[in-house]
């Protein structure tokens, strides 16, 4: 394991998210699959199931964080919600101007999101005074 306490956050930060990427992207499979939504309302409902397993882990596993649900969960949620919209926004543009499937679009734009979401997270809904 890295000794930078930073990078060390960061891997834990991703490999949390790897449950909340596999709770997006089952949401977005079967939404698009057995159901028909288009690629880009599935992606932000699976967004928004991912977000969700995320909050619980980062707050107990990744940031230990102390601070009361009453002020860190509408922190989360307001980073999760630009997280959101930049997930729709890149996913509909790399669709529209890459010839690519949209679960390997995703791939791209959840590497980006996941930089976002880190970063707003370690230093504004966690951040302990």
């Amino acid at each position: 394991m890295p000794s930078d306490p930073l990078l060390k956050q960061f891997i834990a930060f991703a490999v949390v998210g790897l449950f909340g990427t596999a709770a997006h992207f089952l949401v977005l499979h079967v939404l698009v699959s057995r159901f028909g939504v288009s690629p880009v309302a599935g992606s932000s409902a699976g967004f928004v199931a991912g977000a969700l397993v995320n909050y619980g882990l980062n707050y107990r596993l990744t940031f230990r964080s102390q601070k009361r649900h009453r002020d860190a969960l509408p922190r989360f949620l307001a980073v999760a919600g630009g997280g959101w919209l930049l997930n729709g926004l890149l996913l509909a543009v790399v669709l529209s101007w890459a010839n690519i499937h949209y679960l390997l679009a995703q791939v791209v734009v959840t590497g980006a999101v996941l930089l976002w979401n880190f970063l707003a997270n370690r230093y504004w809904t966690f951040r302990e005074r």
